[in-house]
Order: C-alpha cells, then structure tokens, then sequence
C-alpha cells in the first residue's frame, strides 16, 4: 500500500471496535481505489487487523461488546473486497478447508477461501464444529486433493492431530495433502510438523503461496517431530 496508507490500521481499527459500519466501509471503498491489487488490503489491512483482534481478546482487554462489533464488521468487509479479487481459471483442484469454532477463526477460514477460490481451486468451506467422522467421509466423497485447517485454537489442537492421524492411518484420498495454518500455529514453534502435516503459512496469502509453491510436498513418519525448529516460513521444503 502506499505510504500514506499505513494510518488506516489504526483508523480502521477505531472503527471496528467501535462498530462505526459507513466509516469503516468508506475506508476500504477509499483502499480499493488506491490499490492495483485488492489482495494488498487484505495483507496491510485486514489481516493486520484481525490478529490485532486476536491479541487483545487473548489478553481480555476488549469488552464483549467491542469483540462483537469488530468481528460482525469484518465479515462485511471481506464480503466486500471478496468480488474484487482478480481470478485466475479453475485449477480442478477441490480443497476441503475447516478451522477453530470461535469467531476469529472463522473469519482466517473465511479469508483463506476467498483468496484460494480467486486462485482457482474449488473450495469447500466447513468452518469450525464439525466432527472428525464427517470431515473424512466427506473428504472421501468429494475426492478431495487438499485439507487445510486453518485457524485452530488451543482447545482444538488434540482433534486436529487425531484427524490428521487417522487419516495417515486409513488412506483416505491417499494423495491428500495436509496444509494448515494461523491460529495457534503461528504462536508454537514446531506444531504443524510434530502432527504430520504437509505444508504450514502464517497468513492466508501465505497459505495460497505454499499450495502453488509445493503441490507434492508429503510429510513421511519419519520427518514428524517434537520440538524441532520451526522453519522460517511454510514455503520451505523438509
């Protein structure tokens, strides 16, 4: 974004918290036209904004109310930059893509699709709540080439590595890549790799680069550890 525009975090944040729906709309009315690339609000803008949200929520210093007025307004928002992203022809890739069951997760999840979507590949977005059982069988029933859980919480991490590990166990899309990302994450060193996923980005930009970057990238038993480094990004290969 150009210069001038980096005052707008805080500005737009104001609006958020505060649940001003016409300011905070303007504003991102105002970036779209100063931008080639819609994606760049969501980089310098949107997703600044939400792991903001995230911090202060972890560390209760928003009031329920400002949290719901923020996460209300920035699902509107994304809906409203999602019909200016540039598309690119469908890949006939089919991505099932899931996350944590609170607010902000869903709203990663939401932007993670939108981003994918523009980029070709057909997304089906479950969202967070749904149980393991279904999430295979339905893997299994749209052939799925990708999962990608994106936006986990704590809570939810021993689910994700049972999922993960059956799975590796019973060869459900054989060739199923594992990709996952943000939430908790991005907060612990090593985790994507000590429960066996393939690929993992910090942010859903980086997510849609990984997924072009390393399409056959598989984790094997023997490079899921405890406690290695975590690499610099999820674009680099084991």
């Amino acid at each position: 974004m150009p210069s001038e525009r980096h005052i707008s975090i805080e500005r737009f944040f104001s609006f958020l918290i505060s649940g001003d729906r016409r300011q905070a709309h303007s504003l991102v009315d105002e970036a779209l036209e100063g931008v080639n690339d819609p994606v760049e609000i969501i980089a310098n803008l949107i997703w600044p904004c939400l792991e903001q949200l995230h911090k202060l929520n972890r560390e209760d210093q928003l009031t329920n109310l400002a949290y719901h007025y923020a996460t209300r307004l920035l699902h509107q928002v994304i809906d409203q930059i999602q019909p200016k992203l540039p598309s690119r022809g469908r890949r006939n890739q089919r991505i099932l893509l899931t996350c944590g069951d609170e607010l902000l997760e869903e709203l990663a999840a939401q932007l993670a699709t939108d981003l994918l979507e523009a980029d070709g590949y057909d997304v089906f977005l479950a969202g967070g709540g749904v149980a393991n059982d279904e999430i295979v069988e339905e893997l299994g029933s749209i052939n799925a080439n990708r999962l990608v859980v994106f936006g986990v919480i704590p809570a939810t991490v021993p689910q994700t590595r049972q999922l993960i590990d059956r799975l590796h166990d019973i060869g459900v899309c054989p060739n199923l890549q594992i990709i996952v990302g943000g939430g908790v994450f991005n907060r612990a060193e090593g985790l994507a790799e000590e429960i066996g996923a393939d690929l993992w980005a910090l942010d859903p930009i980086e997510l849609v680069e990984v997924i072009d970057e390393e399409p056959e990238r598989r984790m094997i038993p023997e490079q899921r550890t405890v406690g290695r480094r975590r690499k610099p990004t999820g674009r680099n290969a084991a």
